[in-house]
């Protein structure tokens, strides 16, 4: 688990072009820089850790353009201590730039060995979730809900009603909705019942997994 002066160089160069693709939140742009990307992938791909690329991980899943991430974030409008849901733990480097952002991030992941993986690896790197569960993100977490804001890091090919319902008022869910290609979609709730949706263009996600138990 290194962290050389070259990978700090390598993210320095990450977040220009990162930058340069229309990102402007200085604390996203700063996690970016600072969250060594290379220990979340597997090793052969160590070498393009810091490509703004997608890349596989376990599971036939994959850590996301780091672009992608900061895209999505900055649509949250995290402040420090927000509530904040995450669909899809994933390798945890979504989960990392929430923590940095100073979030209380709840974070759900379907698949077993990434969760097993995940909820090991991300306390030795420092960044601790209120809690990490194994299971359907579909249904979100009742349970701690209602959340400031809720982000799906899997292409969703409808909008779970579980989701927008455990949004706080004034709440943002950043969600990737289509099947082949996703639009990156955001609902404000306004109120018990009234949502404003928002489309920001076309990306590519993994899909999102129900739990069909």
């Amino acid at each position: 688990m290194k962290d050389t002066f070259k990978h700090k160089g390598l993210r320095q160069q990450l977040v220009q072009v990162v930058k340069a693709k229309g990102i402007t939140n200085n604390s996203v742009l700063e996690a970016i820089g600072k969250i060594p990307r290379h220990l979340f992938m597997d090793s052969s791909f160590l070498d393009h850790a810091y490509q703004d690329k997608a890349f596989p991980i376990a599971a036939d899943q994959t850590i996301s353009q780091p672009y992608t991430v900061a895209f999505q974030t900055e649509l949250m409008q995290i402040k420090r201590g927000d509530k904040v849901l995450e669909i899809g733990t994933g390798s945890g480097y979504q989960t990392a730039v929430l923590c940095e952002l100073g979030a209380k991030v709840y974070s759900i992941e379907r698949q077993q060995e990434l969760f097993k993986k995940t909820s090991k690896f991300l306390p030795k790197l420092g960044y601790r979730a209120k809690k990490l569960i194994f299971g359907d993100g579909y249904k979100g977490m009742v349970e701690e809900a209602p959340f400031k804001s809720i982000i799906v890091t899997a292409g969703a090919p409808f909008v779970p009603k579980p989701l927008l319902a455990q949004l706080d008022i004034g709440g943002r869910l950043v969600i990737p909705v289509g099947d082949t290609v996703q639009t990156m979609t955001l609902f404000v709730r306004k109120g018990p019942k009234a949502f404003e949706k928002t489309e920001f263009g076309e990306f590519r996600f993994v899909p999102l997994l129900e739990d069909k138990n």
